[in-house]
């Protein structure tokens, strides 16, 4: 008997789930309630965007004109203040003709920074490279060394005194915080007691109160005639302040870590200092990475608060370039928008790199 052919009727064709489209009927107009919010979202954007352009770009006055700016006040922005007033905000009462080197400083300071990011620097010369460019950096901001000018630390501010003040703490509180976070789970009670002690006394009051009495309080104890420096104490509370934070964050990592993991490295006969370099504390960190980055960007914005010592750093030497000029004075949220993006810039680098360092441990995880 002959097979009849019978021809199967066309399926239809296989839906587009990848690309702009697809992506936006899934997140965008799933639902009901996900497409009005939608549609109310690209109203105030359709309402507020024209608006923040012509404000920002269109009608604004970028020449350092106080006549322009006063007749475009309220229409359109002035970065004619940026222009006049930038190197008072950025490197605040440092004398004008020596301004080059904080320049440099600063430079020679961020280009560490990165290099101490990048996997192939990880190096045994790096501390050298990091001992001589800290070296260099104070070498010209204080002067006095290679026929440099003097400058006192009380005239030093701005951009390179924000980025000297989150560095060092960075760099101080990290160890510190991790020996803290040890001696919090220390078997020996004196240990124990002071590491407890220090965490919550820090963590008890503001950090205004911490540079406070770090700056006016600290002095009266002193011998008579023995002074410390005002920068070196408000680096030191700042150091202090951090580090009782990030003991508590590294602390939490330690206590993630499964007792198995001690006593194994106790099985292989480990001291307690092998096990915890060798197995306990890289285990530890990989996992408070987000925590602890979130702590360094919270050091880097807590450094504006040193203007309550007298410390002209960037928001303090913005104020100090406007306050004292009263034809600019007007414009402070073109000034406030121009140190936001500094900030935003460093914090936002700082929050890509945690993701880096995240998907590099993912990855060897895996493996």
């Amino acid at each position: 008997m002959a097979t009849t052919f019978v021809a199967i009727e066309p399926r239809p064709a296989p839906v587009k789930t990848e690309g702009l489209v697809p992506w936006m009927r899934r997140n965008l107009f799933g639902n009901l309630p996900s497409t009005l919010a939608t549609l109310v979202m690209l109203g105030l954007a359709a309402w507020l965007i024209p608006q923040l352009l012509n404000w920002a770009l269109f009608k604004a006055v970028a020449v350092a004109n106080a006549e322009q700016c006063q007749a475009a006040r309220g229409v359109g922005a002035c970065w004619g203040v940026v222009t006049e007033k930038y190197r008072l905000i950025i490197f605040g009462r440092y004398p004008f003709e020596q301004q080059w080197r904080p320049e440099v400083a600063t430079i020679a300071l961020v280009a560490l920074l990165v290099a101490s990011c990048v996997r192939t620097f990880w190096k045994p010369w790096l501390l050298l490279l990091w001992v001589a460019v800290l070296a260099l950096f104070f070498a010209l901001m204080k002067g006095g060394v290679m026929g440099l000018v003097p400058v006192e630390t009380d005239r030093w501010g701005g951009l390179p005194l924000t980025i000297m003040l989150a560095t060092l703490s960075i760099v101080f509180a990290f160890p510190l915080s991790v020996a803290v976070a040890l001696g919090r789970r220390s078997k020996m009670p004196a240990i124990k007691t002071i590491c407890v002690i220090y965490v919550e006394l820090i963590r008890g009051v503001p950090l205004i109160s911490v540079l406070f009495m770090a700056s006016f309080m600290f002095p009266l104890f002193m011998p008579p005639g023995t002074s410390v420096d005002v920068l070196l104490r408000v680096l030191v509370g700042i150091t202090l302040f951090a580090a009782a934070y990030m003991a508590e964050i590294v602390r939490g990592g330690l206590q993630a870590i499964p007792k198995g993991q001690q006593e194994a490295a106790d099985t292989l006969g480990l001291s307690y200092w092998q096990a915890q370099r060798k197995i306990i504390l890289p285990q530890a960190l990989a996992l408070v990475v987000p925590g602890v980055m979130n702590n360094f960007i919270s050091i880097f914005k807590d450094t504006s608060l040193v203007t309550i010592v007298s410390l002209y750093e960037l928001t303090g030497a913005m104020g100090l370039a406007l306050n004292s000029d009263a034809d600019w004075r007007p414009f402070k949220i073109e000034a406030y928008l121009f140190i936001a993006a500094i900030y935003f810039a460093f914090c936002f680098s700082m929050s890509r790199y945690s993701l880096w360092i995240e998907k590099r441990l993912s990855l060897s995880k895996n493996r």
